[in-house]
Order: C-alpha cells, then sequence, then structure tokens
C-alpha cells in the first residue's frame, strides 16, 4: 500500500528536508560510517530480531539513536525507495550518532510471530541492554520514531531501562491505552465506538502466515545476500477502502477482501474493557514513566487529545521528579506525522493556517545531545514547555502548561426554538440556558450515516481525507443538528480541551453521539477543528454495559477534544451533533448487540435535550486578552 511506504519515509526521522540523489548521499554515509546490515540481535527467548547499525568510523564510544518499527526499511540498501531514510541516517551518523533501526519480531527479516500492540515489552528492554553492552557504545539511548514507529516507546518508559536516557515520541496515540478521560485502547476507540483506521491499516501492512521464512540460523552474510532479491513486503491488490469499509457485518471487512484476518479478528470482538488490551504493548496510567520525553503531535491527528493527555500525566504522575520536570510538547497544524510538509502557505486539507514551519531537527538534536551526549546547550533556555500552534491566528505560541494558564473555560448552552434540523434550523450557542423545554429530534438511519468529511484521522486509505474541510454541503442533513454563535463582535482564541455535555434520550437500547467543533467564516465557510463521539451503553464507564430505556434522558459526558483555534472579529463558533461520523467511527446498528457480528441495523429517533433541567452544553478554553 502506498501510504505504508510514505509513511516510514517520514516516521524515521525529522530530516533537513534536502534532496541529494542516491548515489551520492549512499556514497558519503559509506565514507563515513561503519555499516553493519542484518545483524540478528537475540532476544531472551531466542527469537532475532534484524536490525541494521549505521555507526561513526571513530574510535570513541557514541551514542545511539534507536528506531524499532514494523515497517520495511530493507529498500534502504541498493534499490529504489532507498534514499530518504538514508539521509536520516546520514545526518545522525554526521552528529557524531550510532543509529540503529529494527523490526519489530515477525516483520520482515525479523523471527518470531507479529501482534500489533502485542509485541514483548521485553524486547525493547532486551534491546536496549544489547546495544548498552556494544564496545562502541557509550550506553545512552535515544528513541525515535511516528506512528507505529512510536507506539511501542511508551510501556517500554515505564520500564525505566538505565540506558533509556530519552524519546522523541510523534504520533504516538496508537500506543496510548488508557489515560484519564480515554480509554482509547491505542486509537481502538473512541468513546466506546470503534475507530476504522485499523480495518484498513492491517490490509495493507499484515504479512501472511505463509509468506516466505527464511531458514532458522541463517547468517548475516546470507541474509544480507538474500535481502538484496527478496524484499519480504506484501503487496495487496489496492481495494477502495471507500466501499470496502461498508460492508457488514464489521468482523467480515477483511475477509471480504480477502485480507489476512487473525489479529484482526480478536481484536475486534474485544470490548473497550477486555483484559488483553492491558497484557501487550499499550501504555496505560497505572504504569510509572521513566524516561525525559520531547512529545510531537498534531492537531489534525487521530488521537490529538489522549495524546496531549498523556504528557500532562506524565508532568503530574511520574515518580521521578526529573522525568517528570523534563517533559516537552510541540503541537503542529497538520495531520498524522506530516510535521515536516509545513510549508509557508500550509494547507490542511482545504483550509490555509499560513507559515507553520519549525525547526524540528535541530530542536530533536538539541534534545538528544543533552540527554546522549551530556552536552550543556542551551535547549532549556531556548525550547518552551509547550509549543503550539495556533490556527486562525497562524503562529506558533507557547505556554508552560496544557491548557495555557490563559485559558478559562466559558459554558455555551444549546437553545432551538423550531429546531436545529441542518443549516436551516434556528439552533444556536448561547452563554444563557435555554428556558425552553422542547428537544432537537432527528433520525438516525444506521444504513444512510452522516459521512466522514474531512477530520482528525490517520490510515484509513481514500476512506476519509484528513483535515479542514467546509461543512456547509454536509450540514444540508437533516439528522445533522448544528448550532452556532452569535457573529463575534471580538476574537475569541480557544486553546485547550473542550468538553461537552449532552442530555439524550432515544427509542432504542443504544446509540451514539457525535460532536464536532467548527469555524464559521463571514463568507459561510464552516472549517471543521476536532470532533469526538460516545456510545451511549458506556456513559457510565468502559467496565460495564448500562442500556436507555425509551424515551428516558441521559446524561452523556462525552471524551474531550482538542484545539487552538482563533475565532475572528465576525465569525462564529459551531457545534454539530448527530449519531454518526462514518467510516471515522464504526456505525452503532442501534440494536444493543455486538455490533461487530450484526448486518442488520434499527432506525434510531434520538433527541437531544436543552432546558433548566436539562442543559446540555459545551465549555470552552478561551484566552484571556492581554
Amino acid at each position: 500500500m502506498t501510504y505504508r511506504i510514505i509513511a516510514f519515509l517520514f516516521i524515521i526521522f525529522m530530516g533537513s528536508g534536502t534532496c541529494y540523489t542516491q548515489e551520492s548521499v549512499l556514497n558519503e554515509l559509506k565514507s563515513i560510517a561503519v555499516i553493519d546490515q542484518k545483524v540478528m540481535m537475540p532476544m531472551r527467548d531466542g527469537v532475532r530480531l534484524a536490525t541494521d547499525i549505521y555507526r561513526p568510523k571513530t574510535n570513541d564510544k557514541v551514542p545511539i539513536i534507536f528506531s524499532r518499527t514494523p515497517y520495511n526499511f530493507n529498500s534502504w540498501g541498493d534499490g529504489e525507495q532507498r534514499t530518504r531514510g538514508v539521509e536520516r541516517v546520514l545526518a545522525a551518523v554526521k552528529r557524531g550518532y550510532a543509529y540503529v533501526v529494527q523490526n519489530e519480531r515477525g516483520r520482515y527479516y525479523s523471527e518470531g510471530e507479529w501482534d500489533i500492540l502485542g509485541t514483548p515489552l521485553t524486547d525493547g528492554y532486551d534491546a536496549f541492554t544489547w546495544m548498552k553492552n556494544q564496545s562502541w557504545s557509550n550506553g545512552k539511548i535515544g528513541t525515535l520514531g511516528c506512528s507505529s514507529t512510536a507506539e511501542w516507546q511508551m510501556a517500554v518508559a515505564a520500564l525505566d531501562h538505565p540506558s533509556h536516557a530519552a524519546m522523541v515520541p510523534q504520533g504516538y496515540g496508537a500506543g496510548v491505552g488508557r489515560v484519564g478521560d480515554y480509554f482509547e485502547q491505542g486509537n481502538w476507540y473512541r468513546g466506546g465506538a470503534e475507530q476504522m483506521l485499523f480495518f484498513a491499516w492491517l490490509y495493507g501492512v499484515e504479512h501472511d502466515k505463509y509468506k516466505p521464512r527464511i531458514p532458522a540460523g541463517a547468517t548475516q552474510e546470507d541474509l544480507i545476500r538474500i535481502s538484496r532479491f527478496y524484499d519480504l513486503a506484501p503487496e495487496n491488490p489496492s481495494v477502495d477502502m471507500s466501499e470496502a469499509l461498508n460492508h457488514l457485518p464489521i468482523q467480515d471487512i477483511l475477509q471480504n477482501i480477502n485480507g489476512k484476518r487473525e489479529i484482526f479478528d480478536k481484536m475486534v470482538r474485544r470490548k473497550p474493557n477486555h483484559p488483553d488490551w492491558f497484557t501487550g504493548g499499550l501504555y496505560h496510567d497505572d504504569m510509572d514513566f521513566g524516561v525525559p520525553s520531547f512529545w510531537f503531535t498534531s492537531w489534525y491527528d487521530v488521537s490529538i487529545s489522549p495524546n496531549i493527555a498523556l504528557f500532562n500525566h506524565v508532568r503530574k504522575n511520574a515518580k521521578d521528579a526529573t522525568v517528570r520536570d523534563n517533559q516537552y510538547l510541540v503541537i503542529a497544524p497538520t495531520l498524522h506525522c506530516a510535521y515536516t510538509r509545513a510549508t509557508e502557505n500550509t494547507i490542511v486539507g482545504e483550509r490555509n493556517v499560513g507559515d507553520a514551519r519549525l525547526n524540528y531537527s535541530e530542536q530533536i538534536y538539541a534534545w538528544f545531545d543533552m540527554w546522549l551526549k551530556g552536552e550543556s546547550n542551551d535547549f532549556k533556555e531556548k525550547t518552551p514547555r509547550v509549543q503550539y500552534y495556533t490556527m486562525g491566528k497562524n503562529i506558533w505560541q507557547s505556554a508552560e502548561t496544557w491548557p495555557p494558564e490563559t485559558t478559562s473555560l466559558v459554558t455555551y448552552y444549546l437553545d432551538s426554538e423550531k429546531g436545529a434540523n441542518s443549516i436551516y434550523g434556528d439552533g444556536r450557542l448561547s452563554l444563557n440556558m435555554s428556558k425552553g423545554d422542547n428537544p432537537d429530534t432527528f433520525v438516525y438511519n444506521p444504513m444512510n450515516p452522516v459521512k466522514s468529511y474531512g477530520g482528525n484521522v490517520c490510515c484509513t486509505g481514500n476512506a476519509v481525507r484528513g483535515g479542514a474541510f467546509d461543512q456547509q454541503q454536509m450540514e444540508t442533513r437533516q439528522d445533522i443538528l448544528v448550532y452556532t454563535s452569535d457573529i463575534l463582535e471580538e476574537g475569541h482564541e480557544i486553546s485547550g480541551f473542550i468538553e461537552s455535555t449532552l442530555y439524550v434520550s432515544s427509542d432504542v437500547k443504544d446509540t451514539d453521539f457525535t460532536i464536532k467543533l467548527i469555524d464559521v467564516y463571514p463568507d459561510g465557510r464552516a472549517y471543521n477543528l476536532d470532533e469526538t463521539i460516545q456510545r451511549a451503553r458506556y456513559r457510565e464507564g468502559y467496565d460495564k454495559e448500562v442500556f436507555m430505556n425509551k424515551g428516558e434522558v441521559y446524561k452523556i459526558d462525552l471524551t474531550p477534544m482538542a484545539t487552538s483555534n482563533y475565532f475572528a472579529k465576525g465569525h462564529r463558533i459551531r457545534i454539530e451533533i448527530s449519531s454518526s461520523n462514518f467510516p471515522r467511527f464504526a456505525r452503532n446498528l442501534n440494536t444493543g448487540g455486538n455490533n461487530y457480528d450484526e448486518k442488520v441495523g434499527l432506525t434510531a429517533t434520538n433527541s437531544i435535550h436543552h432546558s433548566t433541567d436539562f442543559p446540555s452544553q459545551i465549555r470552552l478554553p478561551i484566552a484571556r486578552k492581554n
């Protein structure tokens, strides 16, 4: 799959952006580096993991930048895809680092069986020990990567290996299990509803159990030789994911497109609190955290809110005061792992958010120089605790905390008179609580769900385009409730977590409720900022299912959203509420059943109540003016 290759090219490192010819970059690397490929690093159970090592030609001991990944780096040899990965290695070696890249167990030339989110934590720990003991190592290791190349780092950081000196995890939500209000289990869930990104991602990346396997005990020389002929990269037939994800039941989606199913089959049946989520490689907030970290996130990533929540959690709860005080965060206005795509005119979806460039490489190397080389540089003096990009103002800002200390929550209440259905209704966001008692009611048919249009997404192939898109056409649907503020007489900066409470009722046992935050321009353009969802059966927690009674009103607190956006004078603040955002999230078929094994849904009549007794609301973190 094309997006698999592209993803890996971005996750290895934030390079300088300079492009060289294939021959020149490889020749330069060969001139300054000892290159040791297909080193089979042993784990404690005897499984060997394929590892490439690039280190400076020096007699001095050197620190290590370590990247462990499920993605393919075999093409770093003499193939056509090698240059960008080797450029990143070259940059590290020039700065005096050994660069070590390793495949997870069961991936490509690594032995053993692969299980996403289930790789033993001991693999990371054993790799640190092996690298520390090499004669050329100074014993200091920093981990680096984005997405699946970052997801393993947090749980291993909880083991606090003495050589794991620093981390730079980027777009790391797939490794976050439970933290605070977020119970996503590695991006599989949001509010108890399945996120469908892994449905598409697994089709493209999972190796078949019948793949060619290297004979046990193959020598390094043999592995290097045969890797020039056999890449072992799966090339599944191209699939229209916008069509494939429509299939019901959802447990048969991969079977329907002839994909490999074993891992998917067990994951799709796991409920949010299943014990298997807590035995693999996910980080949960009852674990300690032992590593100074420089976190990179982005506003239009799939898991921006839990990512920031993890940063806050570590700052507050790590047992070691030095670890607590050495957590730094960057929030860019980009899509998943797309930090270096920012330009003088950064376009995210359809919206121009201005010059969003940042000196990523300079900051990352200063961080590693401090922790891995022991340099007394000016990283802490020059680097704010939190660097975040405010869209609308189109500027980088800084703060000591998230949310910034300058913000406070302001409550906007939902209201309407005739009804909030569609952009043509009279739904309002008001600072005053509604005095009426007429709920807004809509019909949710899971066979005709509200389609995902833009958003904070990743890895769904062609099924969903990420980013900000004008929502006006979507808002003509009668099953979308639209609540809009008055025209702003002065600008409002919203920076922080966005909280929302809905009072709901339905005529079915279980259904979903979605919310989306939108910036409405004077000309009517309506750009989405963040979105979330809540499955009603999990409104009282993810350790139990509590179904609804027909017509009874229930309070639902949705998982908080997050953004930094300036709503300029003349703009309006808007939220949309519905019961589907598909295929970003799997459809609730409204039956109260398992959902994953059902083909036929029920049509639900759902209501949002707004009154003094049922004050549905959204709480916005508005920055105080200087």
